[in-house]
């Protein structure tokens, strides 16, 4: 059968049936199971009204049971098993065996370093690009442009970027953009400025972001104008203030490499086998696709300012730059935190980029790729099924945040 007219035959019996079910569902309600004549049609038409937002939310709940109540307690049951053994029971034996890997904490760690870059780059450069395209006359057409990338697969997208990223031999014709700017430095003060001034710059600006966002969170420990929380969020703050020291101080020590490593000039690299700095490559492609996203849902945030407070401000003698830092970013921090932890979500389940461009080879592994070469690779369900609980486990915090927040606001 044709496959268009596969997809319009799926499209009518699914709509069809959804109107199907909710017509011949409240006829059955109120004709038979409780009629609206009669001695009891008062309470009929009670008990009906009662159980009619059920008979609608049970389709949902059938799907949510079937699609993912059912897998994510099957996927628990498979990760304490093992199926060289026929399935039988063995405890955490999985658990100490992926723990005891080190392509494990390889991709833990490169999730971490993609947790911290992603999401920040994705809403600095989306906050930048909405107050910037709120400022120019084209500025629908430039928006268009940056969310155009939201459009494309993450496969799609790892294709476009190995081309850019793509090598050849020295006497070929470099297809790739990147070695072609590359070839372009030949040790001049073009290559100090580019290959160790920017970099430098970027890697000291990022220390400093991330020790500010460390400051700001664990700063309620040491300052009693602020409250720290409950034990739990004590303990958290004290983590992520950790966390944002050592990345710190990896940031500051690979400013000292910037400027004391030889770079080979005069060669086309193949940048997505250099370590470390090959995760930094692949992270380009989701900021690129993640800036659209950040971008709108900013840019409908600081529409929504009051253009009191701002005028309030200029009158006070308040710079652009006083009124975007001080007026504008407080008055969407909640909005800016939605699409930061929105952002992290997606990064905590990256799988395509990674997939399609190294396949976690060079030392890109992360825990989706990681999964997936336990389950389909190496045929082992139950390492592969405990790395999905331990991503499921760090998604949930942040979705449970969320929903609270989400009620909290609501209230």
């Amino acid at each position: 059968m044709n496959p268009a007219i596969q997809g319009l035959i799926t499209i009518v019996i699914g709509v069809g049936g959804c109107i199907g079910y909710f017509y011949f569902s409240n006829q059955i309600l109120d004709r038979v199971l409780f009629p609206a004549t009669g001695p009891n049609a008062g309470r009929n038409i009670n008990r009906a009204n009662q159980i009619r937002p059920w008979l609608f939310l049970f389709p949902a709940l059938v799907a949510l049971g079937l699609y993912l109540a059912y897998p994510v307690f099957e996927t628990l049951r498979l990760s304490l098993t093992d199926r060289s053994q026929d399935g039988a029971f063995v405890g955490f034996a999985n658990y100490s065996q992926m723990f005891g890997e080190g392509k494990f904490w390889e991709a833990l760690r490169n999730n971490l370093l993609w947790l911290i870059v992603v999401p920040a780059a994705s809403t600095a450069f989306g906050l930048l690009a909405a107050q910037l395209t709120d400022r120019i006359a084209w500025g629908s057409v430039a928006k268009s442009l940056i969310f155009m990338p939201m459009a494309i697969s993450f496969v799609g997208a790892s294709v476009i970027f190995k081309l850019i990223y793509d090598t050849r031999p020295v006497e070929s014709s470099q297809i790739g953009v990147l070695n072609a700017v590359w070839l372009q430095f030949d040790g001049g003060i073009g290559s100090f400025l580019f290959l160790r001034l920017l970099p430098a710059i970027m890697l000291i600006g990022f220390a400093g972001l991330v020790a500010y966002v460390g400051y700001i969170l664990c700063r309620p420990l040491w300052n009693a104008t602020y409250r720290a929380g409950t034990i739990v969020m004590k303990a958290l703050r004290l983590v992520a203030g950790l966390t944002a020291i050592y990345f710190v101080g990896l940031s500051l020590m690979n400013v000292v490499d910037v400027f004391t490593m030889s770079l080979p000039y005069g060669e086309p690299q193949t940048w997505l086998t250099l370590p470390f700095y090959n995760n930094f490559f692949l992270m380009v492609v989701l900021i690129w696709i993640q800036t659209g996203f950040a971008m709108v849902i900013l840019s409908a945030a600081l529409r929504g300012i009051p253009e009191e407070t701002v005028e309030a401000a200029i009158i006070d003698g308040a710079n652009p730059f006083q009124v975007f830092f001080s007026i504008k970013v407080p008055q969407i921090m909640g909005t800016i935190v939605v699409v930061w932890t929105t952002i992290t979500l997606v990064v905590l389940k990256i799988f395509d980029i990674v997939f399609a461009m190294t396949n976690g080879q060079w030392e890109t592994q992360v825990l989706a790729n990681y999964m997936f070469d336990k389950l389909f690779r190496a045929n082992d369900w139950g390492v592969g099924s405990a790395s999905a609980i331990i991503i499921m486990l760090l998604v949930s915090p942040i979705l449970i945040w969320n929903v609270y927040n989400a009620r909290k606001e609501m209230r």
